[in-house]
């Protein structure tokens, strides 16, 4: 008998009279009520509660949205899908970085670039939730975790109200990054540190019609 046997009998011996677990009741909500507008003013609350930058504008704003918001950045990474016309109006100064296979940034590499640019996939308005799943227009993980400041564009079209709503349109199995505002944590007396695990900076560009 192995090891491994012989913890899950002793297990399964100490657990023998225990009584049977009661069902756990699925009566959460798993369907939203609110219609767009409603779900754009949640999300935005939420976000700019997180100390994100938001922004609620049309598609053709994003390229001079998306200069404004990097006037201070001297570069910046992009995944290879994303649409190059939303960084049409970046200025010159700005050395620009493509993220592809076969030439993919290193960490210290993405460490030295000021800002990412990237879409997302689903939204989650109730908890100022924004989720990237590795597409094209996403990237890997490493680069929006690492460049101090996270320019994401957010279609309003993949805006939900409810995790349960947001789950079906995910493939579990994919790398998927969970942002809720820009990187903090606290330490055991609550002070707030920013950029410990992942950008300082979050800015959100809400687009409708998208």
């Amino acid at each position: 008998m192995s090891a491994k046997d012989e913890i899950l009998g002793r297990i399964r011996t100490a657990l023998a009279d225990a009584p049977q677990a009661p069902e756990v009741p699925r009566g959460y909500r798993t369907s939203s009520e609110l219609d767009e507008e409603a779900l754009i003013e949640l999300l935005v609350d939420r976000l700019v509660d997180y100390k994100a930058g938001v922004d609620v504008i049309e598609e053709s704003q994003i390229p001079q949205l998306v200069a404004d918001k990097l006037a201070g950045a001297s570069s910046v990474v992009t995944p290879q899908g994303l649409n190059p016309q939303w960084l049409s109006a970046l200025p010159g100064t700005i050395a620009r970085h493509v993220d592809a296979p076969g030439d993919r940034r290193s960490v210290a590499e993405l460490d030295a670039i000021s800002a990412v640019v990237t879409s997302s996939a689903v939204s989650i308005a109730e908890s100022g939730t924004i989720i990237l799943d590795g597409e094209p227009d996403q990237g890997r993980r490493a680069i929006s975790l690492v460049p101090d400041h996270h320019v994401c564009i957010v279609p309003v079209s993949t805006v939900v109200q409810l995790l349960p709503e947001a789950m079906p349109r995910l493939t579990i199995t994919r790398p998927l990054t969970w942002i809720s505002g820009p990187s903090a944590t606290s330490d055991i007396e609550l002070e707030r540190v920013e950029g410990v695990h992942g950008p300082r900076t979050l800015d959100v560009l809400l687009v409708r019609g998208m």
